[in-house]
């Protein structure tokens, strides 16, 4: 019974191996590589990213409603259409600055410049030789007992060598490393997308920490101001002196929350000075407001079918598995005969004057065929591995396509739901400024008592925070959609430059 078995094992192999060959000899005689011939995956078939239909505006907040265009370009810089000079010197001197940036184009380059190198393969190898040598013969070695003689031997010659591309190895190598270049582009441009985003959603977060500080410092002067008040009524004999202990220990805790909020701001600060590739001590950041954005209204959305090609992080799984394509052809081929052309041309002499005549020339031509016999295995397995790599980069890509259609979905719902957000929060700031000044005027003529006024302060700081806080959401999500979106870095124009990091630095010599 194992005779059997492994006898079956033995044939299935076998006939695996002449496929393998067959499908080898038909590729060589119509002049094609061996290996899957790689193809760019379908878009999945849809026309929208949410369940249903996409949502085409928001709700009006703070007389801004935000309109989705389907279909319309990505502005190459995005960031532009928040209309804030601070945000975009701060971004100009990051791209001109920033290691992770700069790092990513040299290895662009560096990928460009193996890609140029894997192209010596299909040239001849063409080698000199020259040497001079002193010997001493010994006719010992050829049986004779005569004594050896010392001589001079003066050598040139060139060798030349070229393995013939049977099967497509070299080909299938050479589409690997143009398959690196493109993940090196679209790592670069992940890179570019990723520091744009995250400066602009770092000064917008110092923005927001900068207006809520601000916003608790007026909180805690009209507190003092009501711990003041409550001291003279207090001795006035109208209230009661836990009425100013209370008021007091309110102050201390308005107070307490303003150093968490600045050590968010010079967290904020250092943040930037490292993205623009400076340390904190080096770089002083210039203060900003809310005030100095303007929320965009007219936001582009990608359709569904363009996403896939603009998306860097979609791009560098595609190239990735592009890669593992070609690396199944380089194993097959390693598997199959190769053949080897070659030949050399030389001359020697025992004197330099001699060293062209003819007596010492010599010269060889031939070919050499080399083909695996047994190996244990070891070549077919390694074609079954690469094989699994490209199957499992498949799968990441299409994993990496889904997780992208689903932030871009998050992002549209995130638009919608701070537009609700912020409507709510502005009437209920409003409505609770209302009652503090109320309450402050009735507490003042002694018709509420301080518990209201407590809680009306409360109320309305609460409010005024949870405003500024969804503003600043409203943009930070605005930014997520064109980076979700891939930032618009097609929409360069050709001129400018080739590479996104190209293009960075010369604007920054240009600024110099």
């Amino acid at each position: 019974m194992l005779a059997r078995n492994n006898m079956g094992r033995s044939s299935r192999l076998l006939t695996k191996f002449a496929a393998l060959y067959g499908t080898a000899l038909l590729c060589a005689l119509s002049a094609c590589a061996v290996g899957p011939d790689f193809v760019s995956p379908n878009a999945p078939p849809v026309t929208h990213y949410t369940h249903g239909t996409d949502p085409t505006k928001t709700v009006e907040a703070e007389g801004t409603t935000q309109r989705f265009t389907p279909g319309a370009e990505v502005d190459s810089a995005w960031w532009h259409l928040f209309k804030s000079p601070k945000l975009d010197a701060i971004l100009e001197e990051a791209k001109a600055n920033n290691p992770g940036l700069e790092a990513a184009g040299a290895n662009l380059r560096q990928s460009q410049d193996n890609l140029r190198s894997g192209y010596g393969i299909f040239f001849p190898d063409i080698n000199g030789d020259a040497g001079a040598s002193r010997q001493r013969s010994s006719p010992a070695a050829l049986g004779q007992k005569s004594s050896g003689s010392i001589f001079n031997l003066f050598t040139l010659s060139a060798t030349v060598s070229y393995a013939i591309d049977i099967w497509g190895g070299e080909r299938r190598m050479i589409e690997n490393l143009g398959a690196e270049v493109d993940m090196a582009r679209a790592t670069e441009q992940a890179t570019y997308l990723t520091l744009s985003a995250n400066i602009a959603n770092t000064v917008i977060a110092k923005a927001a920490y900068h207006d809520e500080i601000e916003a608790t410092k007026q909180l805690i002067v009209m507190q003092k101001e009501q711990v003041k008040l409550a001291g003279l009524q207090e001795k006035a004999g109208t209230v009661p002196y836990s009425n100013v202990l209370s008021l007091r220990s309110l102050l201390a805790s308005y107070e307490a929350t303003l150093p968490p909020l600045e050590q968010k701001l010079a967290q904020t600060d250092d943040l930037l000075a490292t993205l623009a590739g400076h340390t904190p001590a080096e770089e002083t950041q210039p203060e900003v407001s809310l005030t100095d954005f303007t929320l965009p209204n007219d936001l582009p959305i990608s359709v569904p079918s363009d996403l896939v090609r603009q998306r860097p992080d979609i791009l560098v799984a595609e190239a990735t598995a592009h890669a593992a394509s070609a690396n199944v052809g380089v194993a097959t081929a390693a598997m199959l005969p190769s053949i080897t052309l070659n030949g050399g041309y030389g001359t020697n002499s025992n004197a330099t004057n001699n060293l062209f005549a003819a007596a010492g020339n010599f010269w060889s031509f031939g070919a050499g065929l080399t083909t695996p016999i047994f190996d244990g295995g070891t070549l077919w397995f390694k074609r079954e591995a690469a094989t699994e790599t490209f199957q499992q980069a498949m799968a990441l890509y299409r994993q990496t396509v889904l997780g992208a259609f689903a932030q871009v979905a998050d992002t549209l719902h995130a638009l919608d739901h701070d537009a609700a957000t912020l409507q709510a929060e502005d009437e209920a700031l409003s409505t609770a400024e209302q009652t503090l000044h109320l309450v402050q005027a009735n507490y003042k003529a002694g018709l509420n008592t301080y518990l209201d006024v407590l809680n009306a302060d409360v109320q309305a700081h609460q409010a005024k925070i949870a405003k500024l806080q969804t503003i600043a959401a409203r943009y930070q999500d605005t930014v997520a959609l064109f980076a979700a979106l891939g930032g618009g870095w097609w929409n360069i124009q050709p001129e400018d430059n080739s590479s996104t990091i190209e293009k960075s630095h010369s604007n920054s010599r240009d600024s110099q």
